[in-house]
């Protein structure tokens, strides 16, 4: 009769338990910890003796190789918060992931202990965020947030895995909204003429916030980019603006808001040349300045700052713009002008350009993006227009 090889110390063994299906097994096996302790782990229901013995050798070799990881017991919430202490980011975006852990993952995957959360317990949490997700209570999240959020917490397992405390991501088993559900709003470009409309109109009613708006759309420069813009920044006589730095609001929970200055969007500074007519704006808007306050002009000052001298607040400046949007439309007639967002002055900037013929890699420079790619990707709206135009100069050169 044969006899059962009995394990050597530091093996593990095999259990047999009643469950009310019948018979299970577990295993248990002595890891080493951090610190040099030892304790034992057990693993339950396998349905057979051979299941368990096949699952004990696996974690006695992944042991024995290094590839071991102990599962954390440390609930999501701990670890997150842990997590977000330890990134450097900037403090806009870090606020906004305390934001978005606080709102819409600890109350719904906080408790769970970090080694029970599933692949399918993170696709159960998307789609009631995409159902009931609001904070307010008023419905679900965009797919757009959701796979925002659903990055933040992909982003913070990945480091769990990284240093040991997860053997795999339950988010690499899950399936998020698709970055086609997830793309931003449709953007919208005003035309030549009706930008030209808006700036006559803003001139007439507020120069002091028309020369924000002109600069806006005749550089194409992000608003944080524009409201940051230092005297020393621009260079008149070379007709040029150096853009290095952009201003956000930053909010943390019991701090309240605070205006911070910090890298551009690429973290790369450009520089974006200006045309005659806003330089001589520029001129004329820096005189008016200096006659208030000799300190709105120094090389140190903000070109569009406060008359106290302090940052425009950035979201009050595009409520402004919202106001003055309506104001204008009334004036001129709303058939006269579309409604579209701050913002789109930027994308106002680069759809002309394109549109006239501009490269395109001369445009990605002026709007600051890494490459040229991702601006043909942004405003491939544009390109379908100028495929006929392209056409028709190709054929005029033969035929010439």
């Amino acid at each position: 009769m044969g006899t059962t090889k009995r394990r050597q110390a530091g093996e593990g063994g095999i259990s047999e338990y009643q469950t009310k299906a019948g018979p299970r097994f577990l295993i248990k096996y002595p890891v080493l910890q951090e610190y040099g302790t030892k304790r034992v782990v057990l693993k339950r229901g396998y349905k057979t003796r051979r299941d368990a013995a096949s699952a004990l050798r696996a974690e006695i070799r992944r042991m024995e190789t290094g590839e071991w990881v102990n599962p954390s017991k440390q609930p999501l919430a701990a670890y997150l918060s842990e997590w977000l202490d330890g990134q450097r980011l900037a403090p806009a975006t870090l606020a906004s992931y305390r934001k978005n852990v606080r709102l819409h993952v600890v109350p719904r995957l906080g408790a769970v202990p970090m080694d029970r959360l599933t692949g399918t317990a993170v696709d159960a949490w998307m789609r009631e965020l995409e159902v009931s997700g609001r904070a307010d209570g008023q419905g679900g999240l965009s797919p757009r947030t959701v796979r925002y959020v659903y990055t933040i917490l992909r982003s913070a397992l990945a480091d769990a895995v990284k240093h040991g405390r997860l053997a795999v991501n339950p988010t690499d088993r899950s399936t998020p909204p698709s970055p086609s559900q997830a793309r931003p709003p449709e953007m919208h470009a005003w035309t030549a003429p009706e930008l030209a409309r808006f700036l006559r109109w803003a001139d007439e009613h507020d120069s002091d916030i028309a020369m924000a708006y002109r600069l806006l759309a005749y550089t194409g420069m992000r608003r944080g980019e524009a409201l940051a813009l230092r005297w020393r920044d621009v260079d008149l006589d070379a007709g040029r603006v150096a853009v290095r730095r952009s201003v956000g609001v930053v909010k943390d929970k019991g701090k309240g808001e605070q205006l911070v200055e910090g890298a551009t969007k690429s973290g790369q500074s450009r520089v974006v040349d200006l045309d005659a007519g806003t330089v001589a704006a520029l001129h004329a808007y820096r005189a008016v300045r200096g006659s208030i306050a000799l300190d709105l002009v120094r090389d140190t000052a903000l070109v569009l700052g406060t008359l106290a001298g302090g940052h425009r607040h950035p979201e009050r400046f595009s409520r402004q713009f919202v106001d003055h949007q309506l104001q204008a439309r009334r004036a001129l007639g709303e058939e006269q002008l579309p409604v579209i967002r701050l913002h789109d002055l930027r994308h106002t900037h680069a759809t002309l350009l394109l549109a006239a013929g501009e490269p395109v890699k001369v445009v990605s420079e002026r709007l600051g993006h890494a490459s040229a790619t991702i601006t043909l990707t942004v405003y491939q709206h544009v390109h379908p227009g100028m495929g006929r135009q392209a056409a028709d100069r190709f054929a005029a050169l033969l035929d010439g």
